[in-house]
């Protein structure tokens, strides 16, 4: 059988090629005789770059820029000379990942150096600008990348603000001579939620990066005026992606927001992936009904139903078993093998055991 292995990452164990690694040496145990194909995917978050541009052949590149606590550093994104595209990944460059643990508050944080990096791409006149934006570590609303960029915010007595903490002070804001320097900046992005309100980008993902109940009143006080200035963009779904970013690019850099998954399939070639496969198995940490609102591996599923290919779904953990057993030619979960903490302790060896077991019953 022709077998494509497409998972996504499990978040703070595997990343995606890990993950694929370990699934292939698993089921090559059981089914030696199997062609594999390795395609680990992203949906816009950690991997993104590294995927897509392998994906498209694209050549790494460097760019001296800032992380989102504005100490110096070096970030890699992609460029593919052949079809003048830019594959932009924000974790690498402002991501929550690259920060110590606890050091600094959200209020501390901008995305001036995904703006830096934006800005070396754009002299290279690329056609299409491609980005992920998952796994950062601000709740600026694209303020900091929009300095970077030229714009200015000012308050009533035309001075400059330079912390996003102090947009209620915001009076105007002054553009670039260029608004839209780009045409086609595609945005990857996994959720609908609005920039402001119960859904917004604070009170949903603020505390995963270190906002605190009390902090939400101050930060939307604070996005409040962008989004008075740019109200369509505000309640676009997706706005309050990695804290307002999605916002960001859509005001400042006349972004276009894309589910992460379809934006990462067109762009791969990853339909003529599936449709040379006998069998796709995909993964991520966990598969459970929110998988299949959205997210890369229910989308996945789909796509196969719809070319009546057959696919296996791995995870560490399996909820809501029966109602995913009706979309999937199978599931597993590392912990039907283990428990929760041998699972997280030894990811690899328990995913390569799971897949040999499903490889073993695949007839």
């Amino acid at each position: 059988m022709r077998v494509l292995i497409i998972p996504d990452k499990f978040k703070g164990t595997l990343t995606a090629t890990q993950a694929a690694r370990a699934i292939a040496r698993g089921w090559r145990r059981a089914r030696p005789d199997d062609e594999l194909e390795l395609f680990p995917m992203s949906d816009g978050g950690d991997g993104f770059g590294k995927l897509l541009g392998a994906a498209l052949g694209a050549r790494r590149i460097t760019t001296a820029t800032v992380d989102a606590a504005h100490r110096d550093c070096r970030a890699a994104w992609w460029w593919d000379a052949k079809s003048k595209t830019a594959v932009i990944e924000t974790a690498r460059i402002i991501g929550l990942a690259m920060l110590p643990p606890g050091k600094f508050h959200p209020f501390q944080l901008d995305t001036l150096g995904l703006g830096l990096v934006l800005a070396a791409a754009r002299r290279r006149r690329p056609k299409r600008v491609l980005i992920g934006i998952g796994g950062s570590s601000t709740n600026d609303a694209g303020f900091g990348l929009a300095r970077a960029l030229g714009w200015r915010f000012l308050d009533k007595q035309g001075r400059g603000l330079d912390s996003w903490t102090k947009l209620h002070l915001l009076h105007r804001i002054a553009a670039p001579a260029v608004k839209c320097p780009l045409s086609n900046v595609l945005v990857a992005v996994d959720v609908q939620n609005p920039l402001l309100g119960r859904r917004g980008c604070s009170r949903i993902y603020g505390p995963q990066k270190g906002l605190r109940a009390g902090d939400f009143a101050e930060a939307e006080r604070n996005l409040a005026p962008l989004a008075k200035k740019f109200p369509s963009k505000a309640v676009t779904p997706g706005a309050g992606a990695a804290g307002g970013l999605g916002f960001g690019l859509m005001a400042f850099f006349c972004g276009r927001l894309k589910p992460g998954f379809a934006l990462f399939a067109r762009h791969s070639g990853l339909m003529k992936r599936i449709a040379r496969a006998d069998v796709v198995i995909t993964a991520e940490g966990t598969i459970d009904r929110s998988s299949l609102m959205g997210k890369g591996v229910g989308e996945l599923v789909a796509l196969c139903r719809a070319k009546k290919i057959p696919c296996v779904g791995l995870a560490g953990h399996v909820a809501d078993r029966a109602r995913l057993e009706k979309r999937f030619a199978a599931v597993g979960g590392l912990t039907d093998l283990t428990g929760v903490e041998q699972a997280k302790a030894r990811p690899a060896k328990w995913l390569e055991k799971l897949a040999e077991r499903i490889a073993a019953d695949h007839r």
